[in-house]
């Protein structure tokens, strides 16, 4: 399936290194992120997967589970959850799918329907395996990004993206380009001037379409 924002996300089981899961109750009433990887003990995803641990206390302060995916099996993820504590100086405290038999690297069209994975494969055979999904409440898709496999993701900036996501849900306004948490936010066209002032007092018009305020 082509998954497209504001769309809900597939349900299904796993097996993970936490014990299996249905994904939509291990959501719950939280936001959730989900990031992919083609392969365990990869260097590169090493790095990310110790950033994702130290930024532990961060995830939840934002009511976020995280959880990984990768192409491989339970003990295996066990194994190299050592190498990424080692790595980071963080415990792997989020469960990582074992997606074996690429259940979820599918549903979530990160792999063709038709694709399997070769005796002897390397991350190669699943490079595209490399997406982050950020999920709402609601369980629907609020944004998507894809990296290749040479390219470690920002994950202070999708910390930045969830900060900007969960503002513009609880406050109905939308975010500029490099917002940060505290900067000035966006009235939505759609909400008129006297609607505007009701709700958040006063704000700039810095072109018709595009009026700035703070949030109190």
């Amino acid at each position: 399936m082509s998954l497209r924002i504001n769309a809900v996300v597939p349900d299904f089981e796993a097996q993970t290194s936490q014990g299996p899961i249905q994904f939509h109750e291990w959501i719950g009433d939280s936001w959730a992120i989900l990031f992919s990887h083609p392969k365990d003990f990869t260097p590169v995803c090493t790095t990310e997967f110790g950033a994702v641990a130290t930024l532990s206390a961060e995830w939840k302060k934002r009511d976020t589970k995280v959880i990984g995916v990768s192409v491989d099996g339970v003990e295996d993820h066990k194994r190299w959850a050592d190498d990424i504590t080692r790595y980071s100086g963080s415990d792997v405290d989020f469960p990582i799918i074992a997606d074996e038999g690429l259940k979820v690297s599918k549903l979530f069209d990160m792999l063709p329907e038709d694709a399997y994975l070769p005796d002897g494969r390397t991350p190669a055979d699943s490079a595209t395996v490399r997406s982050v999904f950020i999920i709402g409440p609601d369980k629907q898709l609020k944004l998507s990004m894809t990296y290749p496999m040479t390219v470690g993701r920002n994950f202070a900036e999708i910390l930045r993206a969830l900060d900007a996501l969960q503002a513009t849900v609880k406050h109905g306004v939308a975010t500029p380009a490099d917002w940060t948490v505290g900067q000035g936010v966006i009235i939505p066209p759609s909400v008129s001037d006297d609607d505007a002032k009701q709700k958040f007092g006063e704000f700039d018009a810095v072109l018709p379409y595009l009026r700035k305020t703070s949030l109190k």
